[in-house]
């Protein structure tokens, strides 16, 4: 009876354990270029387009937002990078947020910054911004697939 136990207990982690595999080896990852053209006093407004290259495929994208948080200025931000965890293009669509403020001064300011949706999707993105402006908002850039 003891041993029947550890058997079954075995078999259940084992179960686990691939199934986590599983889940994590289904997710699979994609290219992003975004242009994202931001503006405003106090509250803030981007909008720009982009696409997602994922599965030999690319889909473009559009990008909306507003920012309630200390802006002043505009910019724009051409970013390319890499988005992970998604099983198919429409986990990139979803509100995105991130915990920096960046400034950009004249030409060509250098961006960096990591994104997540709700969906558990992840951007990496780099590149550049230009144009004035100084922000300390958290984010709140929603993107869709163009239909």
């Amino acid at each position: 009876m003891h041993h029947h136990l550890h058997t079954t207990i075995a078999a259940l982690a084992a179960t686990a354990l691939i199934a986590g595999l599983a889940s994590t080896a289904s997710a699979a990852s994609g290219t992003v270029n975004l242009t994202v053209a931001k503006g405003g006093f106090i509250i803030g407004g981007s909008s720009g387009t982009g696409t997602l290259r994922f599965k030999r495929r690319t889909y473009p994208l559009v990008i909306s937002g507003m920012s309630g948080g200390f802006t002043i200025g505009g910019s724009e931000a051409h970013l390319t990078g890499r988005i992970a965890n998604i099983r198919r293009p429409t986990d990139i669509e979803g509100a995105y947020s991130s915990a920096t403020g960046g400034a950009a001064i004249g030409y060509q300011g250098q961006q960096s910054i990591t994104l997540s949706n709700d969906k558990g999707a992840v951007m990496q993105l780099n590149g550049t911004q230009s144009g004035l402006m100084l922000n300390a908002d958290l984010g709140g850039m929603s993107i869709q697939l163009q239909r």
